[in-house]
């Protein structure tokens, strides 16, 4: 059984407009086109680590619902040298003494998370009573328990909670929603899902530390993963078992290197996951009842390529944080709910969390 044309094409026009996007849950659901506000949110970035400078404040470059407004950082070189680059002005940059009195700050409407994990929860929870709204990248915390306090936090101070999950507005991961969660080619018979690359990085960095990062590739790579696998299917996993293997020791000390995982869904179905520090994976692969379709590479920040059983995909790559920046920002506009909002980062931390337990008991163990 083919992907209907006319369907495929439909799809792609609706993309073109900002629109057509898939949610997770038993029914799909689209969204409004972005709305273009006469005035664009302000943006301020707490973190000018990698993800913060590589990729966030260069997509703000092209965005239009928001811009990159203010910085948060304790390291005042990267203040002058980030002030210059993007033209931010003194009294929207911020350290970590003072970030409480951003509160007073009118040209900052949103905040954006982008810190080590273990100080997601303790800026989130700041920003929101600060009266900011929040977009807090992921993983969104250490575990589940700080997800809920962060949740809880927003909803008390009337602030909406957003995690970084770009791919929710990339077109091929659409796409998979689309023909997953439609049984497009039939029924997923099998899915496995696998992340990971060979870690050559500092010894010493925080994503090495777990009093910092919380693990290893689970909580770095494995996390797509683990998403891939819910909004390919639509449904949310009961139960995982996993296993690690550590090949250098050494090196990993305090977090995991690759973990493999059965995440079993109702009906007896089992996801196949991986994560890894140790080897280049990167790839989506479902069999239907009717073909099967695949996204290999799949969750970088581009070179995303996609197929199935009907041919190739044939979707343009995409400025990924930027539409997931713009659709924060025309949610905050016009008052209606994100699609990857706080309560998503929180079912992927029990699953996290179980495969933790299960590492340990070396049994199953249910999520939630």
């Amino acid at each position: 059984m083919k992907t209907p044309a006319t369907s495929r094409r439909n799809f792609l026009r609706q993309l073109s407009i900002g629109a057509g996007a898939l949610t997770l849950g038993s029914s799909l659901s689209s969204f409004d086109e972005l709305l273009l506000a006469d005035k664009k949110l302000g943006i301020a970035l707490v973190g000018l680590g990698n993800y913060a400078g590589g990729q966030l404040a260069p997509a703000l470059q092209h965005t239009q619902n928001c811009y990159l407004a203010g910085i948060v950082t304790g390291t005042p070189e990267k203040a002058k040298t980030w002030s210059a680059k993007y033209n931010i002005p003194q009294k929207n940059i911020y350290n970590y003494q003072n970030f409480d009195s951003i509160a007073q700050n009118p040209d900052i409407d949103i905040v954006y998370v982008v810190l080590p994990v273990s100080m997601h929860k303790e800026y989130t929870i700041r920003a929101a009573k600060a009266g900011k709204h929040v977009i807090c990248e992921k993983p969104m915390a250490l575990n589940a328990a700080d997800c809920r306090e962060m949740i809880d936090a927003c909803k008390q101070a009337n602030r909406m909670l957003s995690i970084g999950y770009r791919l929710h507005f990339e077109p091929h991961h659409i796409e998979v929603m689309r023909l997953g969660q439609q049984q497009v080619l039939g029924k997923v018979k099998q899915l496995e899902t696998a992340n990971g690359f060979v870690y050559g990085g500092d010894p010493n960095a925080w994503r090495l530390k777990k009093s910092l990062s919380g693990g290893g590739a689970l909580m770095d790579m494995g996390i797509y993963a683990i998403q891939g696998s819910r909004y390919t299917l639509g449904q949310e996993p009961i139960a995982v078992k996993a296993r690690q293997e550590k090949t250098k020791p050494d090196l990993f000390k305090e977090v995991d290197e690759t973990i493999f995982w059965e995440l079993e869904f109702r009906g007896n179905f089992i996801a196949h996951g991986k994560s890894s520090y140790n080897n280049n994976w990167g790839y989506l692969k479902a069999k239907t009842a009717n073909g099967f379709f695949e996204l290999e590479p799949a969750y970088g920040y581009g070179g995303i390529d996609g197929k199935t059983s009907s041919g190739p995909m044939n979707i343009p790559n995409v400025r990924q944080q930027a539409l997931q920046m713009d659709d924060f920002a025309s949610c905050v506009i016009n008052k209606k709910p994100t699609r990857v909002p706080g309560e998503e980062g929180l079912k992927d931390m029990k699953v996290i969390d179980a495969i933790y337990r299960s590492l340990d008991s070396g049994k199953q163990e249910k999520i939630g």
